[in-house]
């Protein structure tokens, strides 16, 4: 491979995005939860000052959207103290939340602090399947409920979905309820089989129906009125770029900018996770060390961790993502590879796409 080949496979990397696991303590206990989350207590979670120091240190030299993510983050008494000085730093601050302790006045609070759009997630099209996920009775309605209470505030929201062979007939049900709701997007999320998901990696659904899901999901984007995106799915955007031709026949656009605003896979490029003690990895499902904040700072850790540079270098990708023409736009599941294979250079475990054995 010549210098200029192997320079061109290297991936910019400007943090766009930041993941931070602000708590582990949970009120629910769901099946496919990464963190395992449970009430807790859980030892080593930054203290308030210890939040905004981090919150200073990322707005020294980016500003990302910073995702408060648990756990469930309304269980820190000082959520919105947190989440107001990261937008007073001109940070973009959301909020990832299961809905079910939102009241009139969380959510009313929840704006004041500046916090721009929340998240729930919905894996099931009633109570009953829902609740299963999750593991809680009442948790359908507690999302509901906390839905309904946030668009009385005024507070913008997404749903999101993991999809599992425990739902994958519901998905379009799922969908049609996220647009009745009045979400401005629906984002699924393939299992990824870590902490408590690895009880369901039998759930996982398989590659095939991976391939039939995101070319669903792709279709209904070229006419849905809400933001569609697909994540820890990043072969959605080799089916893309793949159909694009077909776009341009048709003159169909999609609807959700984000389709052509990023990459699959985008741990260490521009995104990074921080768990509730300051390791900071590629991912909330890919738990490799690149660096603890209690040591050192994020931006060192985001400019020299060894495995984010790893991540960077197309080059070094392994398998059939090594010799994939849409290696760029995709990436292959890391975490998923490094599950499987134990090594987060692999190739892509569920693509069914074969691409040609050289990539000239």
């Amino acid at each position: 491979m010549t210098d200029k080949k192997r320079n061109s496979m290297i991936l910019p990397h400007t943090l766009r995005m930041v993941a931070w696991e602000i708590t582990r303590r949970c009120n629910l206990a769901c099946l496919h939860c990464r963190a395992s989350a449970e009430n807790g207590p859980y030892e080593g979670e930054f203290s308030t000052e210890q939040c905004r120091g981090l919150l200073d240190d990322i707005a020294r030299f980016s500003k990302p959207v910073v995702i408060l993510t648990g756990g469930e983050p309304y269980l820190r008494e000082d959520i919105f103290d947190i989440a107001r000085y990261g937008d007073e730093k001109g940070l973009r601050m959301v909020l990832a939340t299961n809905g079910t302790l939102v009241t009139d006045e969380i959510a009313r609070e929840t704006r004041k602090a500046g916090i721009k759009r929340i998240s729930i997630s919905l894996d099931g099209a009633d109570a009953e399947s829902h609740d299963n996920f999750r593991r809680v009775p009442g948790a359908f309605e507690g999302a509901l409920s906390g839905i309904e209470a946030f668009k009385r505030a005024g507070v913008e929201f997404q749903i999101n979905t993991t999809i599992t062979r425990i739902n994958l007939d519901q998905i379009e049900e799922i969908y049609e309820l996220t647009k009745s709701l009045g979400a401005v997007g629906h984002h699924i999320f393939l299992l990824v089989p870590t902490g408590r998901g690895k009880e369901l990696a039998d759930q996982e659904i398989a590659p095939i129906d991976y391939e039939k899901t995101l070319n669903w999901f792709y279709e209904e984007s070229l006419s849905c009125p809400i933001q569609l995106k697909a994540t820890c799915a990043p072969h959605y955007y080799r089916i893309y770029n793949q159909r694009g031709k077909e776009r341009k026949t048709t003159g169909k656009q999609e609807k959700g900018p984000l389709h052509s605003m990023t990459r699959g896979c985008m741990g260490g490029s521009s995104f990074c996770f921080i768990s509730h003690t300051g390791q900071v990895q590629p991912c909330g499902f890919l738990e490799i060390d690149c660096g603890q904040l209690t040591e050192m700072g994020i931006e060192e850790i985001w400019e020299n961790s060894a495995v984010f540079t790893d991540l960077r270098d197309l080059g070094k990708y392994k398998g059939k993502c090594g010799r994939c023409p849409f290696i760029r736009v995709c990436g292959g599941c890391r975490a998923r590879a490094y599950e499987i294979t134990g090594d987060y250079l692999a190739g892509e475990p569920f693509c069914v796409y074969e691409p040609p054995e050289e990539n000239t």
